[in-house]
């Protein structure tokens, strides 16, 4: 089956797009750099000098635009300027755009960079949908987010109704759907454009399009091994940043849609995640978090491999970053020699998200996960082991077609010997175009009984994380400030280096700092403190 899986997955990949345009000779646009990291500093400063020469060179007024990415990119951004310019004189106003973002940290960074891109054009971001430019990021890991998307549509037409002028863009996980982007072209022909996963970078050049055509805009790629540097982000949050390292899965798990609408791995060159940081930092960010649907498989595609654990030494040299984070590992690829990193590091965040999905080996063999039970025991016991006070958090499927009593008790056993600190435990839901849909129509536990087992793991899952948690009273923690609390403008909130939550009195002064913080009360899955003076 999973070869089977594998060919089908590759022939689509050869069949191209719904529709493409022009794709142009792919160039990071940023070639000057040096292999030793020491150099890296020095380097990036002649790169970033260099593309700000050849973007200043660029010709607007031409009617070819460069080939070369990320130039012909920033060609199309004054392009679109010029053309969002000319309407806000029309209507006597700023336009304005909002970015919604449904599914993952990956589509979250997505959407920071289609922020980055709107504001370059000439946009002002606003909260509310009803706005020039609209885009939705969409995921498709559970079809009740396809659902979802198709009812904000219907009510994203009324505003179009009374401003005509309106943009309406979908891209992400779920236009990498061919069912979807047709449903999407028949019953909502309002929309201006549709994008997917892998051609996110040419968002300036399909803008453009889109503003001048008198019709929807689809552009889709069935996969892509570019990858493009250089363009403009804007951040959620001044102090911490989501940072991609990798993209696409291989693993192929037999309920995921992931690596159909992903594509297949490929990894960013350790030099220009460097760079990226190295920037960040010189911003104001004080943490990172790395993301990748397997981060711990970074080096696919690479010339020169790097492991994710030799990444991690690298980037923790860089000076001014106070933590790294990373989301998400696969239990098959976490190395020993991963978990001595994380253990000799001052700035790697002691938290590991470990998905379990089942504790059954003979389901984990069915999910295609590839690791057991005992394996999965065992790499947890070394974790623990070897990084004090480390917090392991996890994902639980109960109901997955064929799951017998027998499995789901091996679940419970994984559950209480690792005892998680926090768990995101879900019920089973088909997703159409996987092999465990089909298994579904044919193998599926009764709603009761899966109702039954999902309220039993909660108890257990909860009752572990309490106790976990309540370990910390009374201690010192290091707590980044990321807001004022939403409940209570007299406290700030913050998380610690194994991402617990905590609230405690304080001011707006405090976002972005790094305070030292006694942790005087549990409530079960937060804390309550006071901000220690030193």
């Amino acid at each position: 089956m999973n070869r089977e899986l594998h060919e089908k997955f590759t022939a689509a990949t050869r069949e191209g797009g719904i529709k493409n345009l022009s794709e142009p000779a792919f160039s990071t646009g940023n070639d000057l750099f040096s292999e030793d990291p020491a150099a890296w500093k020095k380097d990036e400063e002649t790169a970033r000098a260099s593309l700000s020469a050849r973007i200043a060179e660029i010709d607007y007024d031409s009617s070819v635009a460069p080939r070369e990415e990320p130039l012909r990119q920033y060609y199309f951004m004054e392009r679109a300027r010029r053309l969002v310019k000319a309407r806000e004189e029309e209507a006597g106003r700023k336009l304005t755009f909002c970015v919604t973002t449904f599914g993952c940290q990956m589509n979250a960074r997505d959407s920071e960079k289609l922020r980055g891109i709107l504001e370059k054009i000439g946009y002002v971001e606003k909260e509310s949908e009803e706005a020039d430019f609209v885009i939705y990021n969409t995921c498709t890991v559970r079809e009740n987010a396809n659902n979802k998307v198709y009812g904000r549509l219907g009510y994203l037409h009324g505003f179009k109704k009374t401003n005509p002028g309106m943009m309406i863009a979908l891209c992400g996980c779920m236009m990498q759907e061919d069912v979807v982007v047709d449903k999407i072209r028949q019953s909502y022909r309002f929309v201006d454009l549709i994008f997917g996963t892998h051609n996110i970078y040419k968002f300036a050049e399909l803008a453009y399009e889109a503003l001048q055509a008198d019709q929807m805009i689809i552009d889709i790629w069935k996969d892509a091994d570019r990858i493009v540097e250089n363009l403009p982000v804007e951040r959620k949050y001044s102090f911490k940043s989501g940072v991609n390292i990798m993209f696409g899965c291989d693993n192929f798990c037999t309920y995921c849609i992931v690596p159909y609408v992903r594509g297949r791995e490929r990894s960013r060159r350790p030099v220009e995640i460097i760079r990226e940081i190295e920037r960040l930092v010189d911003d104001g960010v004080v943490e990172v978090m790395l993301l990748g649907q397997n981060v711990n498989s970074y080096g696919a595609g690479l010339e020169d491999h790097m492991s994710f654990a030799q990444l991690l030494s690298e980037i923790e040299k860089i000076e001014g970053l106070a933590r790294i984070r990373f989301m998400t590992s696969h239990p098959k690829d976490l190395s020993d020699e991963l978990i001595d990193v994380i253990a000799a590091s001052d700035k790697i965040c002691h938290h590991v998200h470990l998905p379990l999905q089942s504790g059954s080996s003979r389901l984990l063999a069915r999910m295609n996960r590839r690791y057991t039970k005992e394996s999965y025991l065992a790499l947890a016991d070394r974790i623990r082991k070897r990084i004090p006070n480390v917090s392991i958090t996890t994902d639980i499927i109960v109901g997955f077609p064929g799951e017998e009593e027998e499995d789901f008790e091996d679940t419970m056993d994984v559950v209480r010997q690792v005892g998680y600190d926090s768990a995101f435990t879900f019920i089973y839901s088909p997703r159409t175009g996987t092999p465990a849909a089909k298994w579904a129509r044919e193998d599926q536990t009764p709603a009761s009984v899966v109702k039954d087992r999902f309220d039993r793991l909660l108890v257990q899952t909860q009752k572990d994380a309490r106790n976990r948690a309540a370990a910390y009273t009374g201690s010192i923690q290091e707590v980044l400030v990321e807001e004022v609390n939403r409940q209570d403008p007299a406290l700030v909130t913050g998380r610690m280096s194994n991402n617990s939550t905590v609230h405690f009195p304080g001011g707006a002064d405090l976002i972005g700092r790094l305070v030292q913080v006694r942790l005087t009360e549990c409530r079960g899955f937060y804390y309550i403190g006071e901000q220690i003076r030193v």
